[in-house]
């Protein structure tokens, strides 16, 4: 089983959300996401000041596999992005929790926070994959 970190959230799109404030998230792939594709060799994500919506595309990875579209956890604006990735795409296979962090969101509606899965709700919808 890939691992999760505890009281973090989750969607099912294999997304994970560090909460930092009541108004700020940290957004990246969950191990089990990178697992899956395999090594990545690139990454496009939204630019700083860029609006993203919840369930929506914000970027794209692309690994040795194939292209997969990042899917949005929160709507909100981009207010950083993990610009390490644009020359290091890899440092997602090897820490998607920590260095492979993709964007922080200043979130609109705190709410949709509650619709994401818990670690639990997360690791037991991944084994079902």
């Amino acid at each position: 089983m890939s691992k999760v970190v505890e009281n973090w959230l989750y969607s099912k799109e294999h997304e994970w959300v560090e909460v930092l404030s009541e108004t700020r998230v940290r957004v990246g792939i969950t191990d089990f996401a990178q697992s899956q594709l395999g090594d990545l060799v690139f990454v496009e994500l939204p630019q700083v000041g860029t609006e993203v919506v919840a369930n929506q595309t914000m970027g794209t990875v692309e690994s040795v596999k194939a292209v997969s579209d990042l899917f949005s956890p929160v709507s909100g604006k981009v207010v950083e992005v993990n610009s390490e990735l644009e020359d290091s795409p890899e440092i997602i296979n090897t820490d998607a929790y920590q260095k492979g962090w993709m964007i922080v969101v200043e979130i609109s509606d705190p709410s949709e926070l509650s619709e994401l899965l818990t670690a639990k709700q997360y690791a037991e919808f991944a084994l079902e994959e």
